[in-house]
């Protein structure tokens, strides 16, 4: 594992102090996308700004949840291939009894 470091950004005017093993650039890239996510929800008209950063970290929970979802029925698709593969191998190499 790599050593802890501290980043130090600003998000939404917010100055902020980060720990963190993963790089500065990759915590300013997801600043970034939250701060654009907020943006676009203000450009539809949320003028509150708290509004729009809880409207903003909803959505982007719900891609993650979504992601999560399509990720876990892939794995299971992919098991229940499997399965049935080693079914039919299993079939196909069984001797019959004499």
């Amino acid at each position: 594992m790599s050593e802890a470091t501290r980043v130090e950004l600003t998000v939404l005017g917010q100055a902020l102090t980060i720990r963190t093993e993963v790089s500065a650039e990759y915590v300013q890239s997801l600043a970034a996308y939250l701060e654009d996510r907020v943006e676009t929800l203000k450009k539809g008209g949320i003028r509150d700004p708290n509004s729009a950063l809880i409207l903003a970290a909803l959505d982007i929970t719900d891609e993650l949840f979504r992601a999560r979802d399509d990720t876990s029925r892939r794995e299971g698709d992919v098991s229940a291939r499997l399965g049935a593969l080693v079914s039919l191998l299993e079939q196909a190499t069984t001797k019959p009894s004499a």
